[in-house]
Parts: structure tokens; C-alpha cells; sequence
């Protein structure tokens, strides 16, 4: 039995996943901005990380932009029937490599239309609205008009579910008025515990939240350095995205170095 299929399994959506999934974020190039240095090694990672039993891929439209999409699909287009591709939006990219909020009707529709576009995709499985009050963590402000966006095209069949990343706990409250919230994607590590509270609260309602990384732990699991002849090299890539962490052993949460949540 393979490190990944050990970590268990959470439902996603209406779906049973691996809790240790693929965090793609670090696919782009640097400060998640631009080609990789090599596009096809990271084509060869993403391959193997499937290969070795990843089931379950984040990504989204805004790292590169566009980049990281267009390298999924490469490596792995026609998709496995039982791979999930989740994605996120709610943010752009600025010429400086910025991260800015992205909150109009036009603009989140344009972005699931290229999310489906880069992927290759027809709906997308999960689709996170990323929270961009304060890009660095939660911070209160209403999610109302982007989530109704969001819900009106999941009515148009383009989104099967949606969740939200960077938020707090009135704000999945207030969302869940609005739309099924089926998983929240918030920073969660040794060193950042604020939400133990709310973890307990969706362990008790059997909803995933997860975590990526980046900063130390993106040097440390970033695509330069990664090398596919490595032992168990695969496994160190997944651990950057841990699916279902509010299980009542939060096994996976464990680490031996702070991380910090990706965007």
C-alpha cells in the first residue's frame, strides 16, 4: 500500500478522494507567475503523482495565469474517470505578478469559462471562491453578490459544486444561505491554529477542509527541485495539498515544519 492510499479517504462533493492530494500551484513559474523553467518535467510530475495514486488535483485559472491549467491538460487530458480537478476563483493577476480581488459577475464568469477552457473540461467538479479581503488570510466582508454569481452557474450546469478558501466562519454561514457549501480551503499548520474551532464544526457536519502550502514549504516541494528518480519523491510533492483535515485525527495535519496557505 502506497504512503497516498495510507492517508485514507474524505468525500468531496459527491465524490470519495484520497486525503493526499496535488497541489498545483507551485507548477507555474516564479512567485506563481509565467511558464515553469521546465514544462516537461512538470508535465512528468503530474503524470507520476497520478500514477502513484493521486486522485485529486488543485489548481485554478490564476497561477501563471493560465499556465498551470494548460499543464494539466497536457499531462493528463482525457482525464481518469476518477480523478477530480478542483479549481478556484476570485482572483487575477497583475502585470506586477500581484494578487488582486476579482469579485464582478463578469469577470468570475469569464473565469470559470477559461478554468473549463484551459482544463478542457465541460463542468468543473468543485469550483472555491477565494475569499480577497485580505490576501494573506480571513477577513470579514460579504460574499453575497460573487456567490450568487457562482450559484447561477452552477444552475447553467457549468459548476457541479462549490466551496470557499480564505474565509471565516460567518462567511461559510452567510454562504451556505445562498448555495451548498460541500468544502472550505482555509491556512491550517502547527504554526497557524485559528481555526481549530471551525474544523471541529465541519468535522461535525462531514465536510473536508484543506490546506496548501507554499513560502518554506514551496521551496522545499517546489518543481526545480524535484527530482523524479528520488524515492518516494512523488509523496513529498503530494503533501502539499491534505484533503479532509477536519477528521476527528487529523493525522494529516502533521508536519515538522510550518507551512503557510497558498493562494
Amino acid at each position: 500500500m502506497s504512503n497516498i492510499e495510507k492517508s485514507g479517504a474524505f468525500t468531496l462533493g459527491d465524490r470519495a478522494v484520497k486525503r493526499l492530494g496535488y497541489g498545483a500551484m507551485q507548477l507555474a513559474g516564479k512567485a506563481v507567475f509565467g511558464p515553469p523553467k521546465d514544462r516537461a518535467e512538470a508535465v512528468a510530475v503530474l503524470r507520476e503523482a497520478v500514477e502513484s495514486g493521486v486522485d485529486h488535483i488543485d489548481t485554478s485559472d490564476f497561477y501563471g495565469p493560465h499556465v498551470t491549467n494548460q499543464i494539466i491538460k497536457e499531462a493528463l487530458h482525457p482525464y481518469r474517470d476518477d480523478l477530480v480537478i478542483v479549481t478556484k476563483v476570485g482572483a487575477t493577476r497583475g502585470a506586477d505578478a500581484s494578487w488582486n480581488p476579482t469579485f464582478s459577475k463578469e469577470a468570475l464568469t469569464q473565469a470559470i469559462h477559461d478554468n473549463l477552457k484551459n482544463l478542457g473540461l465541460d463542468i468543473i467538479e468543485v469550483v472555491n471562491l477565494r475569499a480577497m479581503f485580505d490576501v494573506h488570510g480571513p477577513a470579514e466582508g460579504s460574499l453575497e453578490e460573487p456567490l450568487t454569481v457562482l450559484a447561477d452557474l452552477q444552475r447553467q450546469g457549468l459548476v457541479k459544486h462549490i466551496g470557499l478558501s480564505n474565509v471565516t466562519a460567518k462567511q461559510i454561514a452567510d454562504g451556505r444561505k445562498i448555495t451548498a457549501i460541500v468544502c472550505v480551503q482555509n491556512q491550517y499548520n502547527l504554526a497557524h491554529r485559528q481555526d481549530d474551532a471551525l474544523i471541529q464544526q465541519l468535522a461535525g457536519e462531514g465536510r473536508p477542509m484543506y490546506h496548501s502550502s507554499r513560502s518554506a514549504a514551496s521551496r522545499r516541494y517546489s518543481l526545480p527541485r524535484f527530482r523524479m528518480s528520488q524515492p518516494n519523491s512523488v509523496q513529498r510533492q503530494c503533501r502539499l495539498l491534505l484533503l479532509g483535515c477536519c477528521n476527528a485525527r487529523r493525522t494529516s495535519c502533521r508536519s515538522r515544519a510550518p507551512r503557510r496557505a497558498g493562494i
